[in-house]
């Protein structure tokens, strides 16, 4: 039977959530429901992607029956609310990054899940690349040694965005796209920094524009990344081990290619039937079927992104950006 998806949102993620989900099999993964603030935003989003049922509230979708698992694409400061409302709806959530604006409310949130007693997972849909489950493989089976520094970058020319620079949209770069070099790191190390240099350049709107952040982990091992929203980056990644180096040239979040020792390995994506508003956002698809199988097998969260990532992931972000003056109420 396939997992009944309800979308909440009709905005530009959602829109290429959807895209990606119709590059699997049908028999898997079905959006029946939508909901916008406006009812006549998602009668549209229903109309271009085949999805029969339309809500103008999402109190109206956490309420239909026939749902096996909402998708949130809303901005993220409202990602609290709209987590609870449908937790405590028994619903099972996959919530866009990041989980929530602050350590205080993403504990909130997975407090929730487990009084309700149902799935949820953040969605850093990088986790479930193909390019990152092979570089996991490589890792484990010590074709490059023991990983003694890791550096990585993310940045886009994107400002003057209304998103990105303003504090009450969730503004500031680290939340946005500082979040997957951060994870990269994490899910290399797999263990809290001992400790976290912030430098970086904050707007005057009160929210960070470009940082670079240097980690120290166990054993003298480091791991540097550069976040920005004002500055196109060459958006790369190198994990430097004792035998070698795995490289990924480009789009290091949604990559298509690594280079491991020398030795290029491709992982290409399915071609979208929909222009997409966000690079390779196909690769949605396979977060997506991560969400089946662990409700099929009954999971309350996923191995690859488990809750205790996401608060640990949460209370990083927090420590860097105090480092720069940062603060969301």
């Amino acid at each position: 039977m396939a997992t009944r998806w309800g979308i909440c949102s009709a905005g530009k993620i959602s829109h290429d959530f959807m895209v990606a989900m119709k590059t699997l099999p049908p028999d898997d993964h079905q959006a029946v429901a939508v909901a916008a603030r406006r009812l006549d935003d998602a009668k549209q989003f229903a109309n271009m992607h085949g999805i029969p049922r339309a809500y103008g509230t999402y109190e109206e979708l956490a309420k239909d029956p026939n749902i096996d698992v909402i998708y949130i694409g809303t901005i993220q400061t409202t990602h609290l609310s709209s987590c609870m409302l449908f937790l405590n709806a028994k619903k099972p959530v996959l919530c866009e990054k990041s989980l929530a604006m602050t350590t205080k409310e993403v504990k909130e949130i997975l407090a929730c899940a487990k009084k309700n007693n149902v799935f949820l997972m953040e969605a850093i849909w990088s986790r479930f690349y193909p390019a990152y489950r092979e570089i996991r493989k490589v890792l484990a089976q010590g074709e490059i040694g023991e990983v003694r520094l890791v550096r990585s970058e993310f940045g886009l020319s994107v400002l003057p965005l209304p998103r990105l620079e303003l504090k009450e949209l969730g503004g500031g770069a680290l939340l946005d796209i500082g979040l997957y070099p951060l994870q990269f790191s994490m899910m290399i190390y797999g263990e809290r920094p001992q400790s976290i240099q912030t430098m970086g350049k904050v707007l005057p709107t009160g929210v960070d524009e470009t940082l670079v952040i240097n980690m120290k982990f166990s054993k003298d091992r480091l791991a540097v990344f550069t976040s920005s929203s004002g500055l196109q980056l060459a958006n790369d990644a190198l994990i430097v081990g004792t035998k070698g180096l795995i490289r990924i040239p480009s789009h290091m979040w949604c990559p298509e290619t690594i280079v491991v020792n020398g030795e290029e390995r491709n992982f290409p994506l399915p071609k979208p039937d929909l222009p997409l508003n966000f690079v390779h956002s196909t690769g949605l698809r396979y977060e997506a079927e991560e969400v089946r199988q662990c409700l099929l097998k009954g999971m309350k969260e996923s191995p690859h992104m488990s809750h205790a990532e996401s608060l640990l992931l949460a209370e990083l972000k927090e420590e860097i950006l105090q480092q720069v003056g940062v603060v969301y109420d």
